[in-house]
């Protein structure tokens, strides 16, 4: 009934979003003489913020055409090379390269987070990793799209789809003579199962494992600096869970009878906890459009364009997760197992590890990250850093000023410091 119950609101809001779209046009349109008198202009961009806050949003698209490398534009190839159910691995390659230059461009696996957002959340991240790097990234689906009979996904089917990717790029790699061993960034949410995955490929001695780790404002072991989301997971046992916010995705939909966390239940969580910055933003856009701003508008509408573009989880993937890691702390007591084997942290003996941490992330706490560096005890020192952006909230890590000019640089020598 609560997917249902939603779908209902989505239409009305549709319906209202377009009325209030089509009346900003017709009073912002300059044969309109009412567009010019009394309230006509403030009113038209109170129904533009109203009709952008009520709209709907589905899959964005990368969009990355070109990039600029010290002032030489470089086109951007995307590609999917792998496709699976839940998701595919995608490829972004700088065309015009010789075969010698590409050969040389270390190979980079993002990791982007299962957490209700789609993959393009780090379309700047991934912007800025192509100034020196061949990159691909998991393009997660939403999975009210996978039909049924494709199976169930969980954090051991993660793992694999990993593996999977890793292997992939690895056999790529061996193509391309100097590039060396994949690399490996996770962003927030699967810096731990890409953990796992590390640790699992080098008990295994896989030729596949990655030559570097990247770990950003992942919840590794959040009995460190607990935040409001990791105080919710621990408040309520996990048969709430599955009752409360698991629900069916409704017929009109290719996944119809999937058990899915709906992405719009993420999204209502992830506004509630910053809603008054929220409603700013919307003031702010409301006045920057009034005072004739229309770039600085623009650009807050860019932002929650991707930000209210949510998918859904398959409801064993989320309740593993928030049991697993958020509950159990199963990872840093060594007790995580995958398909019934253990999963040593201690096992991790070649690939480097970085933990990148934002000063000001309230979503995982200061040291959550950087646990994972004294879990894998058997990695050698030299082969561990940790790095805190200071001033950095949870999405300035990965994304902003922040990001392209403080994180990368330490990132990219960490890379090349430990190149496979």
């Amino acid at each position: 009934m609560l997917y249902h119950a939603y779908e209902m609101q989505r239409s009305w809001l549709n319906s209202a979003s377009s009325i209030a779209s089509i009346s900003s046009e017709m009073l912002a349109n300059p044969a309109n003489p009412l567009g010019y008198l009394g309230m006509g202009p403030m009113a038209a961009h109170a129904l533009d913020v109203f009709a952008h806050a009520t709209a709907q949003y589905g899959k964005p698209a990368f969009d990355i055409t070109e990039i600029d490398i010290d002032g030489t534009i470089h086109p951007v190839i995307e590609a999917t090379v792998l496709n699976r159910p839940f998701g595919d691995l995608k490829r972004f390659r700088l065309d015009g390269l010789s075969d010698a230059e590409r050969a040389r461009r270390p190979k980079l696996l993002i990791v982007a987070p299962m957490s209700g957002h789609f993959a393009t959340l780090l379309r700047g991240t991934v912007e800025r990793m192509l100034q020196q790097y061949e990159v691909y990234i998991t393009d997660w689906a939403d999975a009210k799209t996978v039909p049924v009979h494709e199976g169930q996904f969980d954090l051991d089917e993660y793992i694999d789809y990993l593996i999977e990717f890793l292997e992939y790029i690895a056999d790529q790699s061996s193509e391309d003579e100097g590039s060396g061993r994949p690399h490996m960034l996770a962003v927030c949410q699967p810096s731990v199962p890409a953990l796992a995955a590390t640790a699992l490929m080098n008990q295994r001695k896989s030729p596949a494992a990655p030559a570097t780790l990247t770990m950003m404002g992942g919840p590794i072991d959040t009995r460190e600096s607990p935040t409001t989301v990791n105080d919710h997971a621990m408040d309520r046992p996990i048969e709430w869970f599955r009752h409360t916010v698991i629900t069916t995705v409704p017929m009109n939909y290719r996944g119809a009878g999937r058990r899915v966390y709906p992405g719009f239940m993420q999204l209502s969580a992830f506004m509630s906890m910053n809603l008054q910055s929220h409603m700013m933003s919307h003031f702010e856009m409301f006045k920057h459009l009034t005072a004739g701003d229309h770039d600085s508008a623009q650009a807050t509408k860019d932002f929650y364009d991707e930000y209210r573009s949510v998918c859904d989880m398959t409801a064993e993937f989320y309740l593993q997760t928030v049991e697993e890691v958020f509950q159990k702390h199963s990872i840093p007591k060594g007790e995580f197992r995958h398909k019934g084997e253990i999963v040593d942290l201690g096992g991790i003996t070649e690939t480097a590890l970085l933990a990148v941490e934002g000063e000001r992330d309230d979503i995982s706490g200061l040291g959550q990250t950087k646990a994972a560096l004294k879990l894998a005890k058997n990695l050698p020192s030299a082969k561990k850093r940790y790095y805190m952006a200071e001033g950095a909230g949870h999405y300035g890590i990965f994304n902003g000023s922040r990001w392209r000019n403080k994180v990368a640089p330490v990132v990219e020598e960490f890379i090349a410091a430990h190149r496979g």
